[in-house]
């Protein structure tokens, strides 16, 4: 063996001592090391939590999904389709406030015709509860209405144990939010709707008084309640519970026209 001094292993050993030692001294080099990796770390962090924010936001403003609790969104192109109906017109919806509706009690007639895909759409008949709204596109009233009733649903999904359509019906290409189809999509109206014909069939057969125009016909497709105008989320929800057999009174209200 030799007794020759080892350079290389005194040199490391040396390097390994000032090392050490420079790592217990205060503020020694690894300090700035440490707080600039927790810097990133927090950054990072903030980055992910914005994002997810921003993220949640983004999608609680989007209409719902298809397939969703509230069901899917209105698509297609038709502003006006023929209707057909069975059965007898329901009398005109009385202009005087506080008349009685003399179409409570009546067998609804049955509309037949398309939703604004062209796919065949029925609305009324016997079967099921049904609550029926009808809206313009240039109406206000309609513009309030619509937005408040998607929230509703967006929240709490359709009426349960009751049917719910739409009719859009009275379209003007010179008045606001043309084609209709347009302005519910952006509203993101997941109720089934019903397009009218130019001249209004849907509408006269239900003896539209104004807009909206809401009818709810019991399971046996008789008139239980009419109204017309804005309705609150309770009156709304009265008319639905009306279908479903707790009559409820019927009385003409102030509407757009």
């Amino acid at each position: 063996m030799s007794n020759k001094p080892n350079h290389s292993a005194n040199r490391n050993r040396t390097a390994a001592r000032v090392a050490a030692a420079e790592a217990q001294k205060p503020g020694g080099s690894t300090l700035p090391w440490i707080l600039a990796a927790v810097g990133v770390v927090v950054v990072f962090a903030l980055f992910l939590a914005i994002r997810a924010s921003s993220s949640s936001s983004t999608t609680a403003s989007r209409p719902p999904p298809a397939g969703s609790a509230a069901g899917t969104v209105v698509q297609g192109n038709l502003s006006t389709a023929d209707v057909a109906v069975a059965g007898n017109a329901l009398p005109a919806f009385p202009d005087k406030p506080g008349t009685p509706d003399p179409a409570l009690g009546a067998k609804a007639p049955t509309l037949t015709g398309k939703g604004f895909d062209g796919s065949p759409l029925t609305v009324g008949g016997a079967g099921q509860p049904t609550v029926v709204m009808f809206v313009a596109h240039w109406c206000p009233h309609c513009q309030r209405e619509v937005p408040a009733l998607q929230a509703e649903f967006n929240q709490k999904g359709l009426p349960a144990g009751v049917q719910l359509f739409a009719v859009s019906t009275s379209v003007k290409e010179d008045a606001a939010n043309y084609p209709p189809v347009s302005w519910l999509v952006k509203e993101g109206w997941t109720v089934p709707t019903l397009v009218d014909s130019a001249d209004g069939t849907a509408a006269t057969a239900y003896g539209l008084g104004g807009f909206p125009f809401f009818v709810a016909l019991d399971a046996s497709g008789n008139v239980v309640a009419r109204t017309s105008g804005e309705l609150t989320l309770e009156q709304f929800n009265a008319l639905v519970v009306a279908a479903k057999g707790t009559p409820a009174s019927s009385t003409s209200s102030v509407a757009a026209r």
